[in-house]
């Protein structure tokens, strides 16, 4: 039986990308640059984490999905929590400022054909909730997941498959 666009087979899915930081060096770099910002103590981690789950929901990625997810898991967040990040808007799991940050990133990547996708009302909420420098962090953290998402797109990675081993296996082919 061969496998149409809606059909899945595991045994036969494969990443295309070997290392992408052995193709370009300066990946690496950019990369820690990126986790640096995001990790500055700025927006909370739980936080950061919550908006790079959200965006590989947002962009249909399974690797990303995945990937987030178990960090938010490793990082101690409960269940309840994790799985309504895709119906955040009314889930009573979240605060005020993850709402915000849950609503900037869905902004963001979310075309909006009424208008702007950051209209200054989002931003004011955003405000609210962060100083400026949170609010320039909130946006790199949303940059750090827009960053990686063309490498998880097109270089579809193993779900489930930890980065380093991930490009392992794809090298070891």
């Amino acid at each position: 039986m061969t496998a149409t666009a809606n059909e899945f087979d595991a045994s036969t899915l494969t990443s295309r990308f070997s290392d992408p930081q052995q193709l370009v060096p300066e990946l690496g770099d950019a990369a820690a640059a990126l986790f640096k910002i995001a990790g500055n103590g700025a927006v909370p981690r739980g936080t950061v984490a919550l908006v790079h789950l959200r965006a590989g929901q947002l962009v249909g990625n399974t690797y990303l999905t995945m990937l987030h997810t178990g960090n938010l898991r490793r990082a101690g967040v409960p269940e309840e929590k994790i799985t309504a990040v895709a119906s955040w808007v009314d889930a009573p799991y979240f605060t005020a400022a993850e709402r915000v940050a849950l609503e900037l990133v869905e902004a963001v990547l979310t075309p909006n054909p009424h208008g702007e996708r950051v209209p200054d009302a989002l931003y004011a909420r955003a405000a609210e909730h962060y100083d400026p420098t949170a609010l320039a962090t909130l946006a790199m953290v949303i940059g750090q997941v827009n960053f990686f998402i063309p490498l998880a797109l097109i270089g579809r990675p193993l779900p489930g498959v930890s980065p380093a081993e991930q490009w392992r296996a794809a090298a070891a082919e």
